[in-house]
């Protein structure tokens, strides 16, 4: 039997370290060292002034020179790379070779018959001792103790599928007598076999839970994106709300100052006639009298024909044939769609939030989710489209109730534009150029240095709109047709004369323009830009449209013609109308 450790590996070992020989050194005795261990001890002798050899204690006076043995260090290199690999060393957890004395080596068979493990070399030597018999040799294994019927000392060879339990022949003769049995290596194959049908199903079931989560998190990013989509749109909507009821505010303010107005034009006429029939009572003179009376009845028939006029251009309010005013002018076709539509969204808000809380409360005390064949859909909430209809059709209902009160839509006039201006979208967007456009000579276009453009329609009653710009510096504008459209000075620009008036707007200034005066401006952030005119009251309103409406600036005057809208525009700037 081989020893772990031969004769010329305990020779070229080391006495103090155990290791193969480095550096190695002889000394008087014999014995050899490795340079550094025989320094070591030597060194903590020094004090003694006797040295010793670690192996033997043979002393030495004074301390040797040693030097290292060149013919030993050639004999260890060459026995370091023909010794045995230090990984065939049994290690913590490896299987020792039963047969090895000292340091046992690896073992890489076991012998179910013998009940040993074997390395390389003795395994050789089990089976050229037993060359006629066959015995079962597995892969070196731990537990063939394991392995022994504790009964009867002998191996398992058979299954008893009866007791589910391992025995050996001996068994079948006793206890496990007329039971199920087959050969280990048989109930191996069939356990086998139902482990991977078994490993198949439950990798199917992995792929399919698999495929389940990935279901839920599509599912989950979409509600997350639907109810951040949903979020976001009612926001918008609750701004166009906002603005609206700006608009709507606005509107009633200045049909009031139009009605109002009218009512004391009126009433100048009847203090005037009160004042002249006062003065007739006090007449004497019959010629004179007669003089009177009939340019009073003229003056009387005019106060009737202006209240018929006013009873015309203005429904809410109403005269009497005896040109008294009644007190009944009435906002309730304002007060009626506004109520309506607070009605309508009350009950809508309420309904979803009924049912939103139902839904909440279910999901809070029932923890268990659909997931297991449930279809990704089924976990979005239903409502969310028409959450948003519900606000769209409320934006509608208010835009068609905002129609009805006169938001106007204008196009550009391309007789009129500019030849640096280029329309486009229908003629609802005007761009500076460079370029020269190649737009046929008019009588009505601007020429020269301003590129200016006028819309095709003109405002001669209430009317709302807005435009939406960008880039350096644009002009919003109100001008008379009558406007010069070419020539020097201050004819032809806006907002530089008593034709026009003018909204300048850029990213570093804002200005109102009228005869040439400049009335500056807080900064206007928006890009949005909504305008108001009431012609017969003579307002002019400007308005910056973001999440609320704020008023820029605001004109009473008296406008004398029919007003058109137009647009003066800086290289690099548009304008669109909304």
């Amino acid at each position: 039997m081989a020893e772990s450790v031969s004769p010329d590996e305990e020779y070229f070992t080391c006495p103090v370290c155990l290791e193969l020989l480095k550096d190695p050194v002889t000394i008087l005795c014999g014995h050899n060292f490795c340079m550094s261990c025989l320094n070591d001890h030597w060194d903590q002798e020094k004090q003694k002034g006797v040295y010793s050899c670690p192996n033997c204690r043979h002393t030495f006076t004074p301390r040797p020179v040693v030097s290292k043995n060149p013919l030993v260090a050639n004999m260890v290199e060459r026995f370091r790379n023909i010794r045995v690999p230090a990984q065939s060393y049994a290690g913590l957890g490896d299987v020792a070779c039963d047969v090895c004395m000292g340091r046992k080596l690896k073992a890489v068979k076991s012998c179910r018959e013998c009940l040993a493990s074997y390395c390389e070399i003795h395994l050789k030597a089990h089976n050229d001792l037993i060359p006629g018999r066959k015995h079962v040799v597995i892969d070196a294994t731990g537990h063939l103790k394991d392995s022994i019927c504790s009964r009867h000392g002998k191996a398992f060879e058979l299954f008893c599928r009866t007791d589910q339990d391992y025995i050996c022949y001996t068994c079948t003769m006793e206890e496990h007598k007329g039971h199920d049995t087959v050969p280990v290596s048989v109930e191996k194959t069939y356990k086998q076999k139902q482990l991977g049908e078994s490993q198949r199903r439950c990798q199917q079931r992995i792929q399919e839970r698999e495929k389940e989560l990935q279901e839920l998190r599509k599912a989950v990013d979409t509600f997350r994106r639907s109810a951040q989509t949903t979020v976001e749109d009612s926001e918008r909507m609750f701004a166009a709300i906002q603005r609206r009821s700006w608009k709507v505010t606005e509107l009633i303010r200045a049909q009031e100052k139009a009605e109002v107005s009218r009512a004391e034009k009126l009433q100048e006429r009847l203090e005037q006639e009160i004042a002249e029939l006062k003065q007739l009572s006090h007449l004497e003179d019959d010629i004179h009298f007669v003089k009177v009376t009939t340019s009073t009845t003229c003056l009387k028939d005019s106060i009737h024909k202006l209240t018929v006029r006013s009873i015309t251009d203005c429904p809410l309010s109403t005269v009497s044939t005896s040109m008294t005013l009644r007190q009944s002018f009435s906002f309730e076709p304002v007060k009626d769609p506004v109520t309506a539509l607070r009605v309508q969204l009350e009950e809508k808000l309420d309904s979803m939030f009924k049912q939103e809380v139902v839904k909440i409360s279910a999901a809070d005390t029932d923890p268990e989710l659909p997931v297991r064949g449930a279809d990704s859909k089924e976990l979005l909430p239903p409502d969310s489209e028409s959450l948003q209809r519900d606000f769209k059709d409320i934006t509608v209902c208010l835009a068609q109730f905002i129609d009805t009160y006169n938001y106007c839509y204008f196009t550009l006039n391309p007789h009129t534009a500019h030849r640096n201006l280029f329309l486009s979208e229908g003629n609802r967007k005007v761009e500076r150029t460079e370029e020269l456009q190649s737009y046929p000579d008019h009588p009505e276009r601007f020429a020269g240095g301003w590129p200016q453009v006028l819309c095709r329609e003109g405002v001669s009653g209430r009317c709302y709109w807005e435009v939406e710009w960008s880039g350096v510096c644009i002009y919003v504008a109100l001008i008379y047709k009558s406007m010069s459209r070419t020539g020097g000075g201050c004819k032809s620009v806006y907002g530089c004369n008593d034709r026009s008036w003018g909204l300048e707007l850029s990213r570093n200034n804002s200005s109102f323009w009228h005869k040439n005066k400049e009335t500056k401006l807080p900064l206007v952030a928006s890009s949005r830009i909504g305008v108001y005119v009431d012609h017969m009251a003579g307002t002019l309103a400007f308005y910056s449209i973001s999440d609320t409406m704020t008023l820029l600036h605001r004109v009473h005057t008296t406008f004398t013609h029919t007003l058109y809208p137009g647009f003066r525009l800086v290289t690099g700037s548009s304008v669109k109308l909304l």
